[in-house]
């Protein structure tokens, strides 16, 4: 095991256990703003924005999952995060993306709402879809990934 202090971190949505294992950092997206949680941080509840959780390997890697919402608890030894959906940033189609999130901005635009909860949850389809191509992009700059190769 490395010198570096380390936490148990685990991810997991309503389908399964996304991630489980000892972890340096991560950087989570919350209602009121971005927070980095390290080891010995303070326990915390938080709830979860769309977004991308930035996950620091004992390993020296990073990875990168895109959520679109749920909740953070920190504990003293151990950060649990309940995510209504997680997808690492690698396993996610960029054409599935691209579509989502079309079909969400053309119903935006359109005159289809009923009533502001339709709506509201169209901004959060979009916000989700949102995330879910900045989690992409970011990964592929990590990884030094063209988007034409």
């Amino acid at each position: 095991m490395s010198e570096n202090k380390s936490i148990k971190f685990e991810i997991a949505t309503p389908e399964r256990v996304l991630l489980k294992e000892e972890i340096v950092s991560v950087s989570v997206p919350t209602a009121s703003g971005e927070v980095t949680i390290l080891p010995d941080h303070i326990p915390m509840v938080s709830i979860l924005k769309p977004g991308v959780l930035e996950i620091r390997l004992l390993s020296g890697e990073t990875s990168l999952v895109a959520v679109s919402g749920g909740f953070l608890e920190v504990l003293k030894n151990k950060i649990v995060i309940l995510a209504d959906t997680a997808e690492k940033a690698e396993e996610l189609d960029e054409q599935r993306i691209i579509d989502a999130r079309n079909k969400a901005q053309e119903m935006r635009q359109s005159e289809q709402f009923k009533d502001d909860v339709e709506f509201a949850d169209l901004a959060v389809r979009l916000e989700k879809e949102l995330a879910r191509e900045h989690a992409l992009n970011k990964w592929r700059k990590l990884k030094n990934i063209n988007k034409n190769n």
